[in-house]
């Protein structure tokens, strides 16, 4: 197993919540971006750069992962991706993707990207905060229990 994030928005909380699991279970934590990502000294930890371009990152990490393997990201078309590859993936907050919700998932996505580019404005997501800071670090010590056995 491996841990692969898609580290270009990924809130730096979450990295350091990643790079902690990563030692204490021993197994690899990969962050791909398109900028460098200051990453701590460790064997468990790594970064791979990808050049700058549309869904460059994403690409990358559909290319690289196996079906043990968990990603990390709050793209949901990349999540759909990695579960039609067999992957896990989870977001910052903590929600696994799955095959049940990635479908509706991806139709209110596009949904919201219909209403902005007709000039309704929607806002963002809510602001990122300590109960999703728990909800991931539980999901991910759930996840990594299961998978590591």
């Amino acid at each position: 197993m491996r841990l692969w994030v898609d580290a270009d928005a990924c809130p730096n909380v979450i990295k350091t919540i990643l790079f902690r699991a990563a030692e204490r279970v021993q197994i690899p934590c990969i962050l791909v971006a398109n900028q460098a990502i200051s990453i701590p000294p460790s064997k468990w930890v790594e970064r791979r750069v990808v050049s700058s371009g549309f869904d460059v990152a994403d690409n990358y990490i559909v290319d690289n992962i196996d079906e043990a393997d968990l990603v990390i990201t709050a793209d949901i078309p990349l999540a759909s991706d990695v579960i039609e590859k067999g992957a896990l993936a989870i977001n910052p907050r903590g929600e696994l993707y799955t095959q049940e919700n990635i479908k509706q998932r991806l139709a209110m996505r596009d949904f919201m990207e219909q209403m902005r580019s007709s000039g309704v404005q929607a806002g963002g997501p809510p602001t990122f905060n300590q109960q999703d800071r728990m909800a991931f670090a539980n999901t991910l010590d759930k996840l990594l229990a299961q998978r590591v056995k």
